[in-house]
Parts: C-alpha cells; sequence; structure tokens
C-alpha cells in the first residue's frame, strides 16, 4: 500500500484573486493542505516585462518549494500566458 503525502500544496497569484482557485481546491479536495502566496508587493503583473514575469514567478515557485510543498500552481492568468516555460 502507498503512503499518502502529506505535503502542502502551494498556490501563488500576483495578488489575492488566487484565493478563489484555493478555495475551489479545499472544496475539491478537502484532505489537502495549502500555502498560498499572494504577491501583492509586485502587483499588478500585468504592465510588467516577460523577463521581469518570469522572474518573478521564479521567485514565487522557488518560496514555496522552499517550504516543502508537493506541487506548485499558478492561480496567475498573467504567469500562466507568459511565463510558464520558465517554471517547466
Amino acid at each position: 500500500m502507498s503512503q499518502r503525502d502529506n505535503r502542502p500544496i502551494g498556490v501563488f497569484d500576483s495578488g489575492l484573486g488566487g484565493l478563489t482557485v484555493v478555495s475551489a481546491l479545499i472544496k475539491r479536495f478537502p484532505s489537502e493542505n495549502f500555502i498560498y502566496l499572494g504577491d501583492t508587493a509586485r502587483v499588478p503583473y500585468g504592465g510588467k516585462s516577460v523577463k521581469s514575469l518570469m522572474e518573478f514567478a521564479r521567485q514565487d515557485a522557488a518560496f514555496l518549494l522552499s517550504k516543502d510543498v508537493k506541487l506548485v500552481i499558478a492561480a496567475c492568468n498573467t504567469v500562466s500566458s507568459v511565463a510558464m516555460p520558465a517554471l517547466r
């Protein structure tokens, strides 16, 4: 029998909008724990350069990975459309 991975799932967004994603995840996966990073210091991401967005995404993901999450979810549309290759 396999053991359950009890590490949390990390979710990040450029602000607080990603909390709606976390809310949906909690409803769908009630036995999971979540860590949320809302990067309100650099919001909005919309007017930033691609280079800056890629760096922000890397930093946000690295922060969550430093918390030993088992998975990182980018709940940010801007990051999803521009910087996802940098995160893979």
